[in-house]
């Protein structure tokens, strides 16, 4: 059998660094939560919190923005629903459709934790000065766009109805 020998980084690469870093925001988040009276948030709940609009979303969407099947999303959505934070009613765009919309426990709880996002940013540009922080901030809203922009230029033309 023989040996591929592989490229190696002299460092740890940046996938696993911001891994890293979303794993400890996520889990921080659900212990803040639970700290803050609401011991029924878990992990998967994060998913919809970060991907439910304001006045309410279908479930096929927020998968879409978070990057997980509609089965998945389905299943956190309606543990959420017999947890009492979310709802669903009829979307009035769509009568076939569903819309995922927060009860007010689940306003409640998705308050705390934009209040609690608030404070993580207040706390992180008082650790690494607001200059430094700004500049980390963008550089991962860069990093997320050219990585948005090269896959659709390896897609081609095609692939975005040109």
């Amino acid at each position: 059998m023989s040996r591929v020998d592989r490229p190696r980084l002299d460092r740890k690469p940046l996938i696993a660094l911001i891994d890293r870093a979303n794993r400890a925001m996520q889990a921080d988040m659900v212990r803040i939560a639970h700290l803050r009276g609401h011991p029924e948030v878990k992990p998967a709940h994060n998913s919809v919190f970060a991907t439910l609009a304001e006045g309410g979303s279908r479930a096929i969407d927020m998968a879409e923005r978070a990057g997980i099947t509609r089965q998945s999303m389905g299943e956190v959505v309606r543990d959420m629903v017999a947890l009492g934070i979310l709802e669903m009613r009829p979307d009035p765009a769509d009568r076939r459709a569903k819309l995922v919309t927060y009860t007010e426990h689940g306003r409640e709880v998705s308050a705390d934790g934009h209040g609690h996002l608030i404070e993580l940013e207040r706390r992180f540009a008082a650790e690494f000065g607001v200059v430094e922080y700004e500049i980390a901030r963008d550089i991962l809203g860069r990093i997320a766009g050219l990585l948005d922009d090269w896959a659709a230029e390896e897609a081609g033309p095609e692939a975005v109805g040109e």
